[in-house]
């Protein structure tokens, strides 16, 4: 770490004969005088010179000049405001690097995203950040109780937590979309896993995280924040709570997905009939899927249904009548969960298939 010795002169440049006119002419620095502390104080940041080790160097000056004489309150004042403005100045120019920073972020994982650059370009930028396109990485997304874009606190507190935990160049955190995303190489599954925890604290544990699959070069990072935008659609779909979904948990909804004639044939088929109990479907389609969501625990299911064990009973029997199939045999179950699914997944009864 650099001492005050080590600090060029330049950066102290009208410091020690501000103090020599306000002890002889008893006046405080003027304007002009501030202003040029602060724009000291801007190019000393600039060159990478900390805060404390600067003031460090304004305070041994400032016992050059006095020496061990009494020091009268008006410079005394001066001091403090000479030193004020100096370090107001370097705190200035600290926001600024940190905002161009973080607008840098952004462009470049929305270039990366969109492929708006050729890929030498990308990876020159990417090694600035820590990152190594050539190798396989993993995408976390967290989606936040309201925009990451309005939320600086709740970034820099994750930023901060990941930082200490990780050092800055294992990762990269950027906003996109009023998301908060963190790119993190493959083989580091403990990085996106802190980022899911911490993600969801700062945001008063309220939103979702999900997690794409590493994959290999520029194209396996867009694969994998695609993978965790997948999952937080299903997760609205389907109604997962979460707080952290990954996406290799959750492979077998986009096959069941794909195609959705045939899944539409098998819900009209297997949950159809539904339509014909008290209330239309979606009472017993709620209670088949809060049936599945428990595990086909009867007692767990009733309770998030708000209802009696023997209330329960009596529906799942009712759905046995209408479909044919029967919840509580093993034999059955996958038929009629995977309708399910798919009835989640197409959204209906709401809309007609």
């Amino acid at each position: 770490m650099a001492t005050g010795r080590d600090i060029p002169e330049e950066y102290l440049e009208g410091y020690v004969r501000i103090l020599g006119n306000v002890a002889a002419t008893g006046r405080r620095p003027g304007r002009d005088e501030l202003d040029a502390r602060r724009a000291l104080g801007e190019k000393a940041a600039e060159a990478g010179y900390g805060l404390r080790t600067l003031v460090g160097a304004h305070l041994a000056a400032t016992r050059t000049v006095l020496g061990g004489q009494h020091t009268p309150d008006h410079v005394m004042a001066a001091v403090e405001q000479a030193v004020d403005a100096f370090a107001e100045g370097h705190e200035r120019a600290q926001r600024m690097a940190v905002r161009q920073e973080e607008a840098a972020r952004r462009e470049f994982i929305d270039d990366l995203l969109l492929g708006r650059s050729d890929l030498g370009r990308l990876s020159e930028r990417a090694a600035r950040f820590g990152l190594h396109l050539a190798h396989a990485h993993a995408v976390a997304v967290a989606r936040g109780p309201e925009s990451y874009a309005d939320a600086g606190s709740a970034i820099r507190k994750v930023e901060l937590a990941m930082t200490t935990r990780f050092g800055n160049r294992t990762f990269l955190l950027a906003t996109k979309d009023g998301q908060l995303i963190c790119v993190a190489p493959g083989d580091h599954d403990e990085v996106p896993a802190y980022f899911a925890k911490q993600a969801y604290a700062a945001g008063a544990e309220r939103g979702l995280v999900a997690i794409g699959r590493p994959h290999q070069g520029a194209g396996g990072v867009v694969t994998s924040y695609e993978e965790a935008l997948s999952a937080l659609d299903l997760a609205d779909r389907l109604g997962f709570e979460g707080p952290v979904l990954r996406s290799a948990d959750l492979l077998v909804f986009p096959v069941l997905a794909r195609d959705r004639a045939a899944m539409a044939d098998l819900v009209m088929s297997v949950l159809g009939p539904l339509r014909g109990g008290r209330g239309g479907a979606r009472p017993l389609l709620d209670t088949l899927s809060a049936y599945f969501d428990s595990g086909c625990v009867s007692a767990e299911a009733a309770r998030r249904l708000n209802l009696s064990v023997r209330a329960l009973t009596y529906r799942l029997e009712r759905i046995h009548r209408l479909t044919g199939t029967n919840p509580g045999d093993p034999a059955q179950r996958y038929t009629l969960q995977t309708a399910v699914i798919g009835a989640r997944l197409l959204d209906w009864p709401t809309n007609p298939l």
